[in-house]
């Protein structure tokens, strides 16, 4: 049980560190085009990777790899970008609170993990928690914002669980990596696409960069890459309730942002939540262990984080 502890608090970092995404992005990078900062968080990260592991993959994993960089970085951070703009940040981040219902689902499908009404009910519980923390009264709904915070959720839901079904035989650092890379090439047409105006660049904005790529980017995703592979992705996306608790937590912190009572209340669904969903998936049934057990052995090659 300890050692399982261990796991989920090693986990638990990556989206505690996504958390600081927003407030570094004002922070650092007031103004910047939002999908050049996602550029060039994913493609310089993915290349140092790269020089650092020194592997390509092979012509028979090229499709695969181009995919899950799509899902995983391309398609999730373009959606955001449109969400962000079209809708209040409470309402883009509640509905991208879906994404732990979204994996808890497709795991069934695809990786035929059990689906329990315990663990959609926890989900639900953490979508409604992230509500309360962060969503604002008269909060406008509009119908593309709606459509591109939803598939983003599902964008990156759906990485998340071909990421697991989808081994190949080299080490953790190093598919990350691949995806980083991937995902950073295919952002580039995006980035032209949308254009805009890029500030000066001084030591804060390159900060901010260096953290949002190689801490927020390439650390977070390996470490977080080992959780799924080790507790599954059920209870490694419930982990992603943490996040927008980080971001709130970090304002109230380093930018003196008051606490209602509403979003204490909020928080503390969230951490309930946290808590159910890491209850409901400590015990896989049989089926489920044979493919974590499957998973495990073709992931053994993998660098611990």
């Amino acid at each position: 049980m300890s050692s399982r502890l261990n796991v989920v608090a090693l986990t638990a970092l990556a989206p505690i560190i996504w958390g600081s995404t927003y407030i570094v992005s004002t922070e650092a990078l007031p103004g910047w085009p939002p999908l050049l900062v996602g550029l060039l968080r994913a493609l310089p990260a993915g290349l140092i990777l790269l020089a650092v592991t020194r592997k390509l993959p092979s012509r028979d994993w090229l499709g695969r790899i181009a995919l899950l960089g799509a899902l995983n970085f391309t398609i999730f951070w373009g959606a955001l970008f449109v969400a962000a703009y079209r809708l209040p940040g409470g309402v883009a981040a509640t509905l991208g609170a879906l994404q732990p219902l979204f994996v808890t689902v497709l795991a069934s499908l695809l990786l035929g993990a059990p689906l329990r009404l315990a663990a959609v009910l926890a989900a639900l519980a953490g979508v409604g928690g992230v509500g309360l923390l962060i969503l604002g009264p008269g909060a406008a709904l509009d119908p593309v914002g709606v459509a591109a915070a939803l598939v983003g959720a599902l964008s990156m839901a759906t990485g998340m669980v071909l990421t697991l079904r989808w081994t190949p035989p080299v080490d953790r650092l190093t598919f990350v990596a691949w995806q980083l890379t991937a995902g950073g090439v295919l952002l580039i047409p995006l980035a032209l696409i949308a254009g805009g105006e890029v500030p000066a660049v001084d030591l804060k904005a390159v900060a901010g960069l260096v953290w949002l790529g190689l801490i927020g980017g390439a650390l977070t995703y390996v470490i977080y890459f080992r959780g799924m592979t080790i507790l599954g992705a059920p209870a490694a996306s419930g982990l992603g309730f943490l996040s927008p608790l980080s971001a709130v937590t970090l304002g109230w912190v380093l930018l003196g942002q008051a606490l209602s009572p509403r979003q204490m209340a909020g928080a503390g669904v969230v951490l309930l939540s946290v808590w159910a969903v890491q209850k409901v998936n400590a015990r896989p049934t049989p089926k489920a262990q044979t493919q974590s057990q499957a998973v495990s052995s073709a992931a053994a090659r993998s660098v611990r984080v």
